[in-house]
């Protein structure tokens, strides 16, 4: 069975990450969708258990992929769940040049293991969690940022912590 991991903070999934991810479960027999914090980004909005939350729901209808939380090292994590690849979209060149590193780190640490960069597609080149975040702070339309299934997920916990700013 060849399995990939797709991994990400998803703070929120958006249609973006979907994209990627359901492109990659038509490539192989199993993704693994590794949910891991990141200690770059200071401002999360969502715990580690709701993005995880988030993703299940995103990728219910896909019967081989599998989303968990993941605290440590990637290829560690790739190297227990026996994957062959990490698959990671990109949207500019700085992307790129910042996944080619990880590759270059990832191959290193666990040797063997190639990464696949899949270009984002047309409709999905501008979106990124943080412009997803501002979508939800001001109390904008998701639907044209968020997987359907996540929206009514993301409105009960912002409601939870005092709904969006709406511009205040």
């Amino acid at each position: 069975m060849r399995t990939a991991i797709c991994s990400g903070s998803f703070d929120p999934i958006t249609l973006g990450h979907l994209d990627v991810i359901r492109r990659a479960a038509g490539c192989f027999d199993q993704i693994r969708v590794c949910v891991s914090p990141n200690a770059e980004k200071k401002h999360q909005m969502f715990t580690p258990e709701q993005k995880l939350q988030m993703v299940r729901a995103a990728v219910q209808d896909l019967p081989n992929v599998e989303a968990e939380l993941w605290s440590g090292l990637l290829a560690d994590y790739a190297r227990i769940h026996g994957a062959c690849a990490i698959v990671r979209g990109v949207r500019s060149l700085t992307d790129f040049d910042i996944e080619y590193q990880m590759a270059l780190i990832n191959r290193g640490l666990c040797p063997g293991l190639e990464t696949m960069l899949l270009p984002a597609s047309a409709p999905y080149q501008h979106f990124s969690s943080s412009m997803a975040r501002e979508m939800i702070r001001y109390g904008q339309p998701l639907e044209r940022y968020l997987p359907a299934p996540v929206i009514p997920l993301v409105e009960e916990l912002t409601e939870k912590e005092g709904g969006p700013h709406h511009g205040k």
